[in-house]
């Protein structure tokens, strides 16, 4: 049963970095089984990441693999706590989307009918520390019934029901904030 969600996280880490839709040691992926999470270890670089650096903890953030997860951790925890709909979660750090985070407040405008029909509303989330409690808090409470969310000068987490869900999800939110971007008047 590990083998293959451990294979899912490295397939959609390396696509995320692949894609431009983070770099260097940021993001994390995590796909929950029941009572288990499996998570990005804590300095893995997506671009090589292998299946010994996904960490596994228990929804109580109690590590159980011989790999620390990431610092991240607390975020995804609140997540599937607050949300028992959630399998999966991709936390990235793309560009426009960021960008977007800076220049916004409240909401990213949707564009597509795409983005309308599988993401509905994208909140921006306030700004808090990474790795926090508080980052956790906010962000988990800004997602509420929608599927993704950007985390003001910090990157997205977008949610499904597979990490494949989550993942083309994730695309969708910084291909809205790339068309926002463009179309801005005042640039």
């Amino acid at each position: 049963m590990t083998r293959p969600i451990k294979a899912q996280l490295v397939k959609y880490s390396r696509l995320a970095h692949e894609r431009g839709l983070t770099a260097a040691f940021g993001g994390n992926l995590s796909i929950r089984r029941e009572n288990l999470v499996f998570i990005k270890a804590t300095g893995t670089v997506m671009d090589d990441m292998t299946e010994g650096q996904v960490a596994v903890m228990d929804m109580h953030g109690n590590q159980l693999s011989g790999v620390r997860p990431s610092s991240e951790y607390r975020l995804h925890l609140a997540i599937y706590r607050l949300r028992p709909d959630v399998k999966a979660i991709a936390h990235l750090h793309p560009p426009y989307s960021i960008v977007a985070s800076t220049l916004l407040e409240g909401e990213l405008p949707i564009i597509t009918p795409e983005a309308e029909l599988y993401l509905g509303r994208i909140p921006i989330a306030p700004f808090r520390p990474a790795g926090t409690e508080e980052l956790a808090k906010v962000t988990a409470e800004a997602l509420g019934s929608v599927d993704a969310t950007i985390m003001a000068r910090h990157g997205i987490v977008t949610v499904g029901r597979t990490l494949r869900e989550a993942f083309y999800k994730a695309e969708l939110v910084e291909e809205s904030a790339k068309l926002w971007y463009l179309t801005r008047k005042d640039r």
